[in-house]
C-alpha cells in the first residue's frame, strides 16, 4: 500500500480544511500548518479542539509485553519483576485473566488551560465511555462541550476520529490508550511495565516510592516518525507505593523535531504527569478511580528569539461505573471505520503529531 501524505492532528481552520480536501484529491501532499498550530498555542488562550487533540485519548508509549513466568521470590530483590508482582497482588488483578473477556467503563473529565502568570482559564467539562477486549482491542468515545473524540482499536490498526480532521490511523505498532494505563485496567498496567527498567526510589506527593521507567526501542521511534517531524524519544515513568503497591503516579515525556521544507527545525517537548488515587474494589479487583493530569507543552528553536514558548493543560478525571464481562460486547465492535478503508483504499492514512506520540 502507498503512503498519504502526513496528516496532522492539531485543530486547523475550515479553509485549512478545505485546502487539504482538494490536495488530497489532486494527488498532490500538504505539509502541516505549523504556523497555524504555533499561532494558536502560543499566541493566544488555547481553545476547546486544543485540549481535546492533547487530552482526549492519547496513547501509551510502548505496546503490550507478554509476561514471562516469575522467578523465585529470593532472586527478585527490590527488582522490576518485584515491583509488577507487588502490584498485581495489591490490585488482585491475576484473577481476571482467563475470566474476563471485555471490560466497560464510564467517567466524567473536566479540562482548562493554565496562562503563563498561573490564572486557569474557564473548564470545560465532559464525559466518556471506555469499552475493551483485553488484551489489545478497545474503543473511546469523549464528548466535552458539544465535541466528541473517538478512538479505538482493533488488534492491528489504531485511529481516531474528531470533528475537524475526521478519520486517521496512529502510526508505528499497536499501543494501549493512556486513560486504561492510568490505574483503570490493572492487567495493562502489569503487562506494559513487565519490561520496565528499576531506577531506584523516590517520593512523590508525599508518597514513597519504586519508580520504574520505559522506552520504545529505535525502531518504534523510526515508525513513528516521518519527512517533517522525527520521534527523538518518548519515555514513560510509573511510580509504584512502596507501602501498598499500587500505581499512583504516571508520568510520560516526548521529543520531537519538526521540519517542513525552507523553514527551520522546531523542537516539540511534551510532558504530561498524572497523579492517581481513589482505588476502590470492583469485583475483588482494585481500580483507580479519580486522578488529575498536567500537560506541559514546550516549543523551542534556533528560530525562537524569544526563547522557549510553554503551554500548561491540566485535567481532573473520576471513573463512575466499571463493568466486566458486558454481554453483546463483540469483535465487531471495533470494527476501524469504514473511512480507513473505502476512501482510502490505495492509501495509508497516519496519525502523526508532535503532541500524541
Amino acid at each position: 500500500m502507498g503512503r498519504l501524505a502526513t496528516l496532522s492532528e492539531e485543530p486547523i481552520n475550515d479553509q485549512d480544511i478545505n485546502y487539504n480536501k482538494r490536495n488530497s484529491s489532486s494527488g498532490s501532499k500538504k505539509w502541516p500548518n505549523w504556523n497555524w498550530i504555533k499561532t494558536h498555542f502560543f499566541h493566544k488562550k488555547p481553545d476547546l479542539k486544543i485540549l481535546l487533540s492533547v487530552l482526549a485519548c492519547p496513547l501509551f508509549p510502548v505496546p503490550l509485553h507478554t509476561q514471562p513466568d516469575p522467578p523465585p521470590l529470593n532472586q527478585l530483590s527490590s527488582s522490576a519483576q518485584y515491583i509488577i508482582q507487588h502490584f498485581t497482588a495489591a490490585t488482585g488483578c491475576r484473577k481476571l485473566e482467563g475470566t474476563v473477556k471485555n471490560v466497560f467503563a464510564t467517567g466524567k473529565v473536566e479540562m482548562w488551560a493554565v496562562d503563563e502568570v498561573g490564572n486557569t482559564g474557564v473548564s470545560e467539562r465532559g464525559c466518556f465511555v471506555i469499552w475493551q477486549m483485553l488484551p489489545d482491542k478497545w474503543q473511546i468515545e469523549l464528548a466535552v462541550a458539544g465535541h466528541k473524540v473517538v478512538a479505538g482499536s482493533d488488534g492491528a490498526v489504531a485511529w481516531r476520529h474528531t470533528p475537524w480532521l475526521g478519520t486517521h490511523a496512529a502510526k508505528g505498532g499497536i499501543r494501549p490508550l493512556r486513560r486504561a494505563v492510568q490505574g483503570l485496567d490493572p492487567l495493562a498496567v502489569s503487562a506494559v511495565f513487565s519490561a520496565a527498567q528499576y531506577m531506584g526510589e523516590k517520593q512523590i506527593s508525599g508518597i514513597d516510592c519504586f519508580v520504574l521507567k520505559l522506552s520504545p526501542d529505535q525502531k518504534d521511534l523510526v515508525d513513528r516518525s516521518d519527512n517533517t517531524a522525527e520521534m527523538i524519544k518518548h519515555v514513560a515513568f510509573g511510580y509504584f507505593s512502596q507501602r501498598n503497591g499500587l500505581l499512583v503516579h504516571l508520568e510520560d515525556s516526548y521529543l520531537t523535531r519538526i521540519q517542513s521544507p525552507g523553514t527551520h527545525p522546531t523542537y516539540w517537548e511534551t510532558t504530561m504527569s498524572t497523579k492517581i488515587e481513589d482505588y476502590k474494589m470492583v469485583d475483588g479487583v482494585m481500580i483507580a478511580h479519580a486522578g488529575h493530569s498536567t500537560v506541559i507543552i514546550t516549543r523551542f528553536g534556533d528560530n525562537l528569539k524569544t526563547g522557549p514558548a510553554i503551554t500548561r493543560l491540566e485535567e481532573s478525571w473520576t471513573i463512575d461505573d466499571v463493568a466486566f464481562n458486558v454481554q453483546g460486547l463483540s469483535m465487531d465492535c471495533f470494527i476501524p471505520p469504514k473511512e480507513l478503508h473505502k476512501d482510502y483504499p490505495q492509501e495509508d492514512l497516519d496519525w502523526r503529531s508532535p503532541l500524541h506520540r
